[in-house]
């Protein structure tokens, strides 16, 4: 099958061991980015697989509409960023494997990076001795300290583990069945939402987007954390209420923010005023950037195209679109 991969901006996937198993089919792997849905679609025109690299590209109704040829969407986790009725409208299935169960133990590990980052002001410390200005400021020991994490899902509890070895208290918020499950764990619930944002001396959110937690984050949330505290985000920009997160810096409550992801990515401006804010520590959206965690991702995603071509597809999230052409 004629397969096209997008957005492998190092041209990663090449090198990795889980790229034998497209073995036997044709592959265009695009190593930049395109927005255009016209520049799109001239270059995919052939394409009869489209693999996908996480949210990176979003897939619009009127991008599909200029694609005859595809048959199949393989990706892997959420998929916001396509138009899924689209897709069954245009005859395309999409196949996602929602890996129930794993966590991503590369977006835990950065989680924890930037909380160490932030409380110890990193950034600021490195340029100040690479400028000869040697320290430049006085940062927190994390153990003692109180580690707010909402959203009791596979990636917090795994970050709950790191910040319980560095000898933190570990305070949950979450929806009602979050909160539900967390209590049958055993696990500690603030008395309500304030006192979870108030009393954290870190907080970090864990949530998948979706409309209903489009912006469950609010202004108010942000300005009941303290002075001194660290607001973490390494989930979804989406979360956070517009304009929320800079505006609440702005006031100084938090004190600081570690983030990976934003509302426009790829974000180059470094005029943007949330990202040139001097108390936000940012990085690029690396949280699932690494050559395990991609091994890993696009193993299962290269299944779903063997799978498809064999005539057993798997983890179909449109399985009408299968059934209809049978």
């Amino acid at each position: 099958m004629k397969v096209h991969i997008l957005d492998d901006w190092f041209d990663t996937l090449r090198g990795l061991p889980c790229f034998d198993k497209l073995a036997g089919h044709d592959i265009t792997v695009w190593t930049d980015h395109v927005e255009s849905s016209t520049e799109l679609a001239a270059r995919l025109r052939d394409a009869e697989v489209l693999v996908l690299f996480r949210e990176r590209t979003n897939v619009t109704r009127e991008l599909l509409t200029q694609l005859p040829n595809l048959r199949l969407i393989s990706q892997r986790s959420v998929y916001p960023h396509v138009d899924v009725q689209a897709c069954t409208d245009n005859r395309v299935l999409l196949c996602s494997n929602m890996h129930g169960g794993t966590p991503s133990y590369a977006a835990a590990e950065l989680t924890w990076a930037l909380i160490m980052a932030g409380m110890r002001d990193l950034p600021a410390q490195m340029a100040s001795v690479k400028a000869g200005r040697w320290q430049a400021g006085v940062g927190k020991t994390l153990r003692g300290r109180q580690l707010g994490l909402y959203g009791y899902g596979r990636i917090a509890r795994t970050v709950a583990g790191y910040a319980e070895a560095f000898g933190m208290s570990v305070v949950w918020w979450s929806s009602d069945a979050g909160r539900a499950r967390a209590t049958a764990d055993g696990a500690i619930i603030a008395p309500n939402r304030e006192a979870f944002f108030s009393n954290s001396d870190v907080v970090s959110i864990h949530v998948r987007l979706k409309p209903e937690t489009n912006g469950i984050i609010t202004a108010e949330d942000l300005g009941a954390m303290q002075p001194g505290s660290l607001f973490v985000n390494t989930s979804r920009a989406g979360l956070v209420a517009q304009g929320a997160l800079l505006k609440s810096l702005n006031s100084g409550r938090p004190g600081m923010a570690a983030i990976d992801v934003f509302d426009t990515e790829p974000l180059t401006d470094p005029n943007d005023p949330l990202l040139a804010h001097p108390h936000l520590i940012a990085t690029p959206h690396i949280g699932f950037v690494t050559e395990d965690e991609f091994d890993l991702q696009f193993a299962d995603i290269f299944d779903q195209v063997n799978a498809f071509a064999e005539g057993e597809p798997i983890h179909m999230i449109n399985p009408e679109v299968w059934s209809n052409a049978e």
